[in-house]
């Protein structure tokens, strides 16, 4: 029977290629961790203790540049995962991450973790599932900044928060500001683009927090770069 981090790791993206054995060896070396909101996790250029993966809450994963701004990479959400590059490569951790929420994951130590992957190669290759996951999630996000203008972003960033088809309002799950950063908008911006596709019919924003999708086909429509006349 897996254990509280078993059932955490079971979950997540990264191990979804791993069979029961390999899992169960992962487990052995996990532990649950707790956060609080705000609660910061790694610091960028700090030692990387081990790889984390989201059982629940909001994980912030952000650079800060030499002017102080900092820059939202992406948001590790429940069945996620954060840090494991670092941790398979020994090198510090490339970003800070910080707890939106309170949030509950699973730690895997990282020494502990790379002695189990040079023993183990059958293990390696079925984690390679779950990397490849991981690259095409950031091959995604660069599309999205390299190829699609903010409206594009914002709607395709709609679409993918959205609960599957269901028509209520659903609450952003960060905080607008973190929202444009990662986006890579900034803050007037978005509230720009959202105003363009609220006065377009595709959206409503009952308030400062919460989307409502009127037309989903139109708003496909526009992520993908065809803006109906009202907004071309």
């Amino acid at each position: 029977m897996a254990s509280a981090a078993g059932e955490i790791l079971r979950k997540c993206g990264l191990f979804k290629g791993l069979d029961d054995s390999c899992l169960a060896l992962i487990d052995s070396m996990a532990r649950v961790v707790h956060f609080e909101a705000g609660q910061i996790i790694l610091r960028q250029d700090e030692p990387c203790p081990g790889l984390y993966c989201v059982g629940s809450g909001l994980i912030r994963i952000y650079k800060v540049a030499a002017s102080g701004k900092d820059h939202v990479l992406h948001f590790a959400h429940p069945g996620s995962s954060f840090a494991e590059v670092a941790a398979i490569g020994q090198f510090p951790s490339p970003a800070h991450a910080q707890a939106v929420e309170a949030s509950v994951c699973a730690f895997v130590p990282a020494d502990r973790f790379r002695r189990l992957l040079e023993s183990d190669h059958r293990l390696c290759l079925q984690l390679m599932a779950g990397l490849t996951a991981w690259v095409r999630q950031l091959v995604g996000l660069l599309e999205d900044i390299v190829l699609r203008d903010a409206i594009g972003r914002v709607a395709g960033y709609l679409l993918r928060t959205a609960p599957g088809g269901q028509a209520a309002a659903f609450r952003l799950p960060v905080l607008k500001k973190d929202l444009a950063s990662h986006l890579n908008l900034t803050r007037e911006t978005l509230s720009r683009t959202l105003r363009r596709l609220v006065e377009a019919n595709l959206i409503e924003t009952p308030d400062q927090q919460r989307v409502r999708i009127i037309d989903h086909q139109a708003l496909r429509e526009v992520a993908e770069g065809l803006l109906p006349g009202e907004l071309a």
